[in-house]
């Protein structure tokens, strides 16, 4: 998903959306949308010491691998990783590489309740979501004072419904990516990931399936692709082994190079994208063992490849 690329399917989709013409690939029998090309990206969490430190010379390690597609995890006053968002997209661009999605956690500070509308900060957080041409604008949690009672999660959901109305506006959706509360959490006897489910529209607000944050409070990603297909069409791909730590997620787990664990994410990247229309592949590694971050981040993209995803 080269930026040029998006640029000419975005703009050649509203010409005909404009003019009332769809694509032929939309008239065999129902209406159906076109397959998106997948791509295998990382998530800069991965490496996050590194673009800390050096974050130009990370990238350039990371184009070097083979690396098309970055994920960010650090966006603050308007910056990326220090970079103004058309500093970091020329950076990108002049790597070979893009961000077709970015993770920026949306929280109460965000709404303002007298306006009945997101304040500037949040209204910006698109705005440079765009200007890098995202896809999807991801928060990676839920407000703790929100989600400990049901109206305070509806109120929640509502403002990630309308955060897809403002994404939608740009040409994005908003999208949530699970931690692990949401397998042990309820209100009102039910379990916080159905909530969500039942209460965001699919068409705004997309999911990010992170196979490893479950693992260790009993969440199982198979069970979720098989019960809400077309719901995840972005994934973090993760692996994790069990640790004589708290871990990760204080569940006991942490996260190890894919395929060398116990979470089997080969299977549920296959089975994600032939049920459930998966096209974004993301690799989050978090602990390395006695590896390097960016080792990790190699061995982890020959791993997938292997696996004909793309």
């Amino acid at each position: 998903m080269k930026n040029s690329r998006r640029s000419f399917l975005k703009n050649s989709t509203m010409a005909l959306v404009g003019a009332g013409v769809l694509p032929k690939v939309l008239q065999a029998g129902a209406l159906a949308p076109a397959k998106k090309i997948s791509l295998i990206g990382i998530q800069l969490y991965s490496v996050r010491a590194d673009m800390a430190k050096q974050p130009l010379e990370t990238l350039k390690a990371l184009a070097n691998m083979g690396y098309q597609y970055v994920e960010h995890a650090n966006y603050v006053n308007r910056k990326f990783y220090g970079y103004k968002a058309t500093e970091f997209k020329k950076v990108l661009n002049d790597l070979g590489l893009s961000m077709p999605s970015g993770h920026t956690v949306m929280n109460i500070d965000h709404w303002d309740k007298s306006k009945n509308d997101f304040t500037d900060a949040w209204k910006y957080t698109v705005d440079d979501a765009a200007t890098l041409e995202q896809e999807y604008v991801i928060s990676p949690s839920i407000d703790e004072k929100l989600r400990r009672s049901y109206d305070g999660l509806m109120l929640q959901l509502d403002i990630f419904n309308k955060s897809g109305e403002l994404c939608k506006k740009q040409g994005m959706k908003f999208g949530y990516h699970n931690h692990e509360f949401e397998f042990t959490e309820k209100l009102n006897d039910i379990l916080m990931y159905d909530l969500i489910f039942k209460n965001t529209d699919p068409s705004l607000v997309v999911q990010q399936l992170d196979f490893g944050n479950m693992y260790g409070s009993g969440g199982r990603a198979k069970e979720w692709i098989d019960k809400y297909h077309g719901r995840f069409p972005s994934l973090h791909v993760k692996d994790e082994i069990k640790v004589n730590t708290r871990g990760e997620m204080n569940d006991g787990y942490d996260s190890t190079t894919i395929g060398n664990g116990v979470v089997d994410p080969k299977m549920l990247c296959l089975l994600a994208k032939e049920v459930g229309g998966a096209h974004h592949f993301i690799i989050e590694q978090e602990s390395y063992q006695d590896k390097t971050p960016l080792e990790c981040a190699k061995i982890n993209l020959a791993t997938i490849k292997s696996w004909g995803l793309v």
